[in-house]
């Protein structure tokens, strides 16, 4: 009986459960933490010590709001979807506003070696916005470029945030103060190694799924092969490739010129290739095996060549499928490269495992960060692509 009142109350539970999720972490989770150093352990400061008065009575309204929005009833599902998706922006903005604010108030009178920092509550109500958005932009069934431009608000809610003063006195701003050169240099670096084993994999990739398509004899051994490189840790293809590399760079001098040792771009390009074949691989082949039969049999009809029938018929009704694995591996390919700072490669790694040897967690985060947010931006661009590369009467407008 509780349970069928609830839901006769509630038209939207997922709404409601990231809700009371948020309420739960302002309630029990700090929201930032003040500590004397860089190093030291902060003192937890929770939200509504760290709001002004006026941002908590914004986040209460946002709140109100989110509550009607997951309640549904006083307004239909469609308009409440609506104010859900128009609370998240509010909310990031606030999220933001409000932590930088506490900054700077709280190191007014601080030592200059004091740090403010992110707490779990701020990093579960950007969580919880984004969630909402995402639930919010399914339910409405919105097209590619309304969910792009939605997209671009957001990002431009961060941006605004970030361009002045307002962040500045966080821990982790002044840790991207500090290595702003090298942060550029190892963004660079990170986006030639997603690059650099992308390129290969799809030169590599692309024919080995028309192989698997057109030889059934083939096809089982060279997907077994292919499942043992994504069976194997990353380190460990890391440390493998070590010793023949280094005795190739060695033996053959022109190699070695071209930077090909034990340590650096080589291996973890290798690497990342090799775990990139089989998600490209595996999606090639399904999407020229799905290309339906009555197709092929009217492009043969019409007289047209193998050749012909591959580039004008297969490969555009396989596209779909093929930028879905795409997709894939480059998201893959942004967050391996991070543990190929382990042997030299650089990218944010580096910052990763300099701020776990300093037990600096704002350095960790310096490099975590815009690995996430890289494969965010990577995923979402792919995203479009997948549905812009589908004939026009078949595009699902819906893809999360």
């Amino acid at each position: 009986m509780a349970s069928a009142a609830s839901h006769q109350w509630v038209g939207n539970r997922v709404l409601m459960t990231l809700l009371v999720a948020a309420v739960a972490s302002v309630g029990l989770l700090p929201f930032a933490s003040l500590s004397p150093n860089r190093l030291a352990s902060g003192q937890s400061v929770m939200l509504w010590q760290a709001l002004a008065s006026w941002q908590l009575a914004a986040l209460a309204l946002i709140g109100i709001a989110l509550l009607i929005a997951a309640l549904a009833k006083p307004m239909g599902p469609r308009a409440s979807q609506w104010l859900a998706l128009a609370a998240t922006l509010p909310l990031l903005a606030l999220d933001f506003y409000g932590l930088g604010d506490y900054a700077h108030r709280a190191l007014v009178d601080a030592s200059p070696a004091a740090r403010v920092s992110q707490g779990a509550t701020f990093w579960i109500l950007l969580l919880v916005s984004a969630l909402i958005a995402i639930d919010a932009l399914q339910r409405l069934r919105l097209g590619l470029t309304r969910r792009a431009l939605y997209g671009a608000l957001a990002l431009a809610v961060i941006g605004v945030c970030f361009s002045g003063e307002l962040l500045a006195p966080l821990s982790i701003m002044r840790e991207f103060a500090n290595q702003e050169e090298n942060f550029v240099d190892q963004l660079i670096r990170h986006l030639l190694l997603v690059g650099g084993a992308l390129l290969p994999a799809l030169l590599v990739g692309l024919p080995l799924g028309l192989l698997a398509n057109r030889r059934a004899r083939l096809r089982n051994g060279l997907f077994s092969v292919l499942n043992v490189f994504q069976t194997l840790p990353s380190i460990a293809v890391f440390g493998l490739l070590i010793a023949p590399l280094s005795a190739l760079g060695r033996a053959v001098p022109w190699l070695g010129d071209l930077g090909v040792s034990g340590i650096g771009v080589a291996p973890a390009i290798i690497a990342l290739v090799l775990y990139s074949l089989l998600p490209i691989v595996r999606n090639t082949y399904s999407g020229l095996a799905g290309v339906s039969s009555g197709a092929l049999e009217a492009a043969r009809g019409m007289g047209m060549t193998p050749r012909q029938i591959l580039w004008q018929v297969e490969i555009p009704l396989a596209l779909p499928v093929i930028l879905s694995g795409l997709r894939i591996v480059t998201v893959q390919a942004i967050g391996l490269v991070v543990v190929a700072a382990l042997i030299g490669a650089g990218g944010f790694g580096a910052f990763i495992f300099q701020g776990l040897g300093q037990y600096a967690i704002d350095l960790v985060l310096l490099g975590a960060i815009p690995t996430i947010v890289l494969a965010v931006i990577a995923d979402f661009v792919l995203q479009i692509l997948v549905g812009l590369s589908r004939p026009p009467g078949t595009r699902q407008e819906n893809t999360a």
